[in-house]
């Protein structure tokens, strides 16, 4: 029974994506991103109670990748588009054309499939990553259409920046960017300072902003992992 534990965890990841999906098509966009990071926490602990029972698979493996491929790519792009759709002002845009842009929005879980594909083939990435991993993409989408909803009917310029970060975040799922775990295997500061540094950031954003303040925390992210690191050198 216990070698099916992390599997069940996984699956537990998978239903809160199918959640996340429902709750975005009611244009509920704070609890798709409460459901999101539900998954993120499913996510982490698939893989500790894989280790703690020694329960590693290959169905596992690629259940792993099915669960996060909804949770952090279809339920995200979901947000996206009901955002683009019902609530966007473009005011460049009219007939056919407007209609079609929100569907830009399904980029999103294409480049995550991609890049768990990569991901799952590149011996490389075992304690760090290449490339902006999918959860993180998929919190950002969520935490930064729950934070902008309410002003996206109001302000021309959202529309435009929602498309070129669609073009960034997902080049940059599949880029080379050498990229640090964020996980923090020793409380002490020394070997740990980017991460320890994302933590701090992430808490003050989100006091300062709320939930939306989780999208400031994932581009500090990227913006501290392109930043060389004296141990990289």
């Amino acid at each position: 029974m216990r070698k099916h534990i992390p599997n069940i965890i996984t699956l537990a990841n998978l239903f809160s994506g199918c959640i996340a999906i429902t709750m975005a098509f009611k244009g509920n966009f704070t609890a798709v991103a409460a459901w999101v990071a539900v998954a993120a926490l499913f996510d982490f602990l698939d893989g500790v109670f894989a280790r703690w029972l020694n329960a590693y698979s290959d169905i596992g493996k690629e259940l792993d990748s099915l669960a996060d491929v909804v949770s952090f790519g279809v339920a995200p792009a979901a947000a996206v588009f009901i955002l683009l759709r019902d609530y966007a002002l473009f005011p460049a845009l009219t007939g056919p054309l407007s209609e079609f842009v929100p569907y830009l929005a399904f980029m999103i879980p294409l480049f995550s499939a991609l890049r768990l594909a990569k991901f799952n083939v590149d011996e490389r990435q075992t304690t760090s990553f290449r490339g902006l991993p999918t959860p993180a993409n998929g919190l950002f989408w969520v935490s930064l259409c729950a934070g902008i909803s309410d002003m996206a009917a109001r302000n021309s310029y959202i529309f435009p920046l929602i498309i070129l970060l669609i073009a960034v975040l997902s080049w940059l799922m599949i880029s080379e960017l050498p990229m640090f775990s964020l996980k923090i295997k020793k409380i002490t500061w020394r070997g740990c300072e980017r991460q320890w540094l994302l933590a701090a950031l992430m808490i003050t954003f989100v006091l300062l902003l709320g939930i939306s303040g989780i999208s400031l925390g994932i581009l500090a992210y990227i913006v501290l992992s392109a930043i060389p690191h004296p141990a990289n050198r």
